[in-house]
């Protein structure tokens, strides 16, 4: 198993944001896949701080359509896997408080890192008939606050990064930008030389 998660991590990492997707989408469905999803967000990111946002929504966007799936799954026959796996006396104590507390239910364990169970209460979630709507709302809150928050943590670690290299954000602009910024400095240092000499030739 170890293997083939290592080679989902590689082919993740060569993919990009559509890998951030695929791990996302399978860890938060049929496989487990612990971290793996969190870490290759933080990497990225340290690695290319300008796709944060593009990083971010592809595991959230991942991680929703596959808690959709293990939803659908729970809510149209699970309950009999969850009463043998888990006991009847402890699923009917959870139903319960699903049905009383409702999204928060599922927002909670959402943003709770691993290993924090969580696939337990998405399909606990599909058995409760808890709306589509609620769900993906609860799913999209949980899961785009933890992503957003490690993709920040990934961009202050980038920063401090590049202060240790001596990198200064201008070798992160586009060689236009750069050149624009470079020639407004060369101008604004030509009109102060001209201020200079006329105060001197002024005394």
């Amino acid at each position: 198993m170890s293997k083939f998660v290592q080679r989902i991590q590689v082919l993740a990492m060569a993919l990009g944001a559509p890998g951030i997707f695929l791990v996302a989408f399978l860890d938060s469905s049929i496989l487990s896949l612990p971290e793996v999803a969190d870490l290759l967000v933080i990497w990225m990111v340290t690695n290319n701080k300008s796709r944060v946002v593009l990083y971010v929504v592809s595991a959230t966007v991942g991680s929703l359509l596959g808690c959709l799936l293990l939803y659908w799954i729970g809510r149209k026959g699970g309950a009999s896997f969850v009463h043998k796996r888990f006991g009847s006396t402890n699923v009917e104590r959870t139903l319960n408080a699903f049905r009383r507390y409702g999204v928060m239910a599922v927002l909670i364990p959402s943003i709770l890192p691993p290993p924090a169970p969580f696939k337990i209460f998405v399909l606990l979630a599909g058995i409760a008939d808890i709306s589509v709507a609620r769900f993906s709302t609860a799913i999209l809150i949980g899961r785009g606050l933890r992503y957003t928050v490690e993709g920040l943590l990934a961009v202050c670690i980038q920063h401090e990064m590049d202060h240790l290299k001596g990198k200064v954000f201008v070798e992160y602009l586009s060689p236009l930008k750069r050149n624009r910024i470079k020639t407004r400095m060369l101008k604004e240092e030509r009109e102060l030389r001209r201020e200079q000499l006329k105060v001197a030739g002024g005394r």
